[in-house]
């Protein structure tokens, strides 16, 4: 079929909630779309955005049904990097783009050749942080909470991984938000004819004729009435071919696809993969069409840096296989490996995921603990993700303030606390080893090692200044006036009663991003494995690394995924519009490194 076929039985009306027969506009004899997006997630609804606003036609397919429109960005907190912004500097944050600048290549590390486009891309992301991102994203609509959080705050060195400054910007409206700027201008196309959904379409090869890309091929699946994030079947109806002047690829990484993730893990710098992983992202994260793009020539790159974080916990109310939930500490809470024994400096929640992860993994053990009390939980305590915020995600600032100004935890934690399988609440501190030692997935933790280094921390807390590296740390998260106010509690003796209970969480590895990918130019077009574009082929999103095969490097300063679906999708969606209705007259080799310039075909 060289289009969508009027009379082809996958096509249902109910199927995700398309009320109208999906792709029949196109097969009505109406122009052929001008660019087609596998992958209805954030960069996608960018890319479309962008391709309607310069007039062209797009068809969207996408391999889930409509509820799952967004893709993982509706699950998110919504967090978005930012540099020098109004919202810093009422908080008297003194950022530039020069201190991001040193921030992000002493975090990435980039130390390969095939970084050169992942270089590039930073570059050009840290330009847009700093400039066009917020009033883009204002003007569709979006607005910021006003105190900014400070993420990856690293702790070992001016010269070494982690943001000097708090740079993450909270959206009001959280992921939900995030995706509704960006769908809402879509969907209004879509009723206009610009823009055709195909849900329940998987893409199974990329059609390339003379060295370009030129369409899809695939099968449409069963219809499927799942909610959003819900695993759906992979049932199979009948076959598609679909063309156009480009195709976007958009679909994400590999975040629930554990096979994949244990192939690539890097374990000389992180360690063994660990026997338990919780899945972070819904199991349709499976990056299939990374070796579909690779079979198509395109060139894969840096596919072992990815990012797990270290403070997952199961969700008591889970929604897809394994999900899991990461905790977004304050600084206060003790971090102990599974044998009961304190992680050393910089070590401690929130500072530098990955030497953490290291740091664990070298333990011999998957799991870690977190002990604190009732007082720290209360403030110090945040769920990621969208439904577990329901406060900032419905926009409601009555509840917001409440929840600030109160002397409970929110609501999910205490749901949690309640009935997580990885949560210990206790009164003595033999109870609470004893609930640590009942939830062990090996070691038994001795109770009189644990307690007593519990007690030569509290000691540090006696005085206004201390020796204890986390103590003096939480003092200077307390001197930016964001972290005073809702995120840093004031220190204390976290053995005493008048701050309890006591409470334990098990912490296990939450698989989430992935930083590696298709290698594309700063227009998002996919280089072959000899540094020159595939004609017709762009890509965009996590699929891409968030822009060029990894602008991220080895490490990620959080804020930094919607961010990079968000230019990324710009600059593919750009750069097609631009592209759409020209003739592939040749190839012409890149230029101005050792894998070359981009250019255009």
């Amino acid at each position: 079929m060289s289009s969508f076929d009027s009379t082809d039985p996958s096509r249902s009306p109910g199927d995700g909630g398309n009320s109208s027969a999906m792709g029949d506009s196109f097969a009505q004899g109406r122009p052929s779309p001008d660019a087609i997006i596998v992958g209805a997630g954030l960069a996608g609804l960018v890319a479309a955005h962008e391709l309607t606003q310069a007039g062209k036609r797009v068809l969207i397919l996408d391999q889930e049904n409509r509820a799952n429109l967004g893709g993982q960005a509706f699950w998110s907190l919504g967090g978005l990097f930012l540099i020098d912004s109004p919202e810093q500097r009422r908080l008297r944050i003194h950022d530039s783009l020069e201190l991001a600048k040193d921030d992000w290549a002493t975090s990435a590390g980039f130390d390969r050749d095939e970084d050169h486009w992942p270089r590039k891309w930073a570059e050009a992301y840290l330009e847009f942080a700093a400039g066009e991102k917020r009033q883009y994203l204002r003007d569709l609509g979006l607005r910021l909470t006003p105190i900014v959080g400070w993420a990856e705050r690293g702790g070992s060195g001016a010269g070494e991984h982690g943001n000097s400054v708090p740079r993450f910007h909270l959206t009001w409206g959280t992921g939900p938000e995030v995706v509704r700027v960006f769908r809402e201008p879509v969907e209004t196309a879509e009723a206009a004819g610009g823009v055709e959904f195909a849900f329940r379409h998987r893409v199974d090869e990329l059609i390339t004729e003379a060295g370009a890309v030129v369409g899809v091929r695939g099968r449409t699946l069963v219809p499927s009435h799942t909610a959003r994030g819900v695993e759906s079947n992979r049932d199979e109806l009948a076959d598609f071919e679909l063309r156009a002047p480009a195709v976007i690829v958009t679909t994400g990484g590999i975040g629930h696809n554990f096979e994949l993730m244990k192939k690539y893990w890097p374990v000389d710098r992180l360690g063994e993969f660990p026997d338990t992983m919780l899945a972070g992202v819904p199991a349709h994260v499976d990056g299939r069409m990374l070796q579909i793009a690779e079979d198509a020539g395109a060139s894969l790159i840096n596919r072992d840096r990815i990012w797990a974080y270290t403070e997952g916990i199961e969700n008591w109310n889970p929604i897809w296989p394994g999900h899991g939930i990461r905790i977004i500490p304050g600084p206060s809470s003790m971090w102990f490996d599974a044998e009961g024994n304190r992680f050393p400096a910089p070590n401690y929640p929130g500072f530098d995921t990955n030497r953490t992860m290291r740091t664990i993994l070298e333990t011999g053990h998957d799991y870690s603990w977190f002990v604190l009390n009732e007082s720290i939980i209360r403030k110090e305590f945040a769920l990621s993700g969208s439904e577990q915020n329901p406060d900032l995600t419905e926009k409601d600032i009555r509840i917001t303030l409440d929840r600030v100004r109160s002397s409970d935890a929110p609501g999910p934690i205490e749901a949690f606390k309640k009935y997580g399988s990885d949560f210990v609440v206790a009164e003595t501190t033999e109870e609470l080893v004893a609930g640590m030692n009942e939830r062990s997935r090996g070691p038994v933790i001795d109770h009189d090692h644990l307690v007593e280094q519990i007690r030569q921390r509290d000691r540090q807390t006696e005085h206004a200044f201390s020796k204890d590296a986390q103590v003096q740390a939480i003092h200077n998260a307390r001197s930016y006036l964001g972290d005073k106010i809702v995120r840093a509690v004031k220190p204390h003796k976290i053995l005493d009663s008048t701050h309890g209970p006591l409470i334990a969480v098990r912490l296990s590895l939450l698989s989430r991003k992935t930083l590696g990918g298709l290698e594309t130019n700063l227009d998002g077009q996919v280089l072959a494995g000899s540094g020159k574009t595939i004609p017709g082929l762009y890509a965009a999103g996590e699929v891409t690394g968030f822009g060029g095969g990894g602008m991220h490097g080895y490490n990620a300063l959080e804020g930094t995924f919607l961010g990079g679906c968000i230019f990324s999708g710009l600059r593919a969606g750009r750069a097609a519009a631009e592209q759409a209705g020209r003739a592939v007259t040749s190839v012409r080799p890149e230029n101005g490194s050792a894998r070359g310039e981009a250019a255009h075909s």
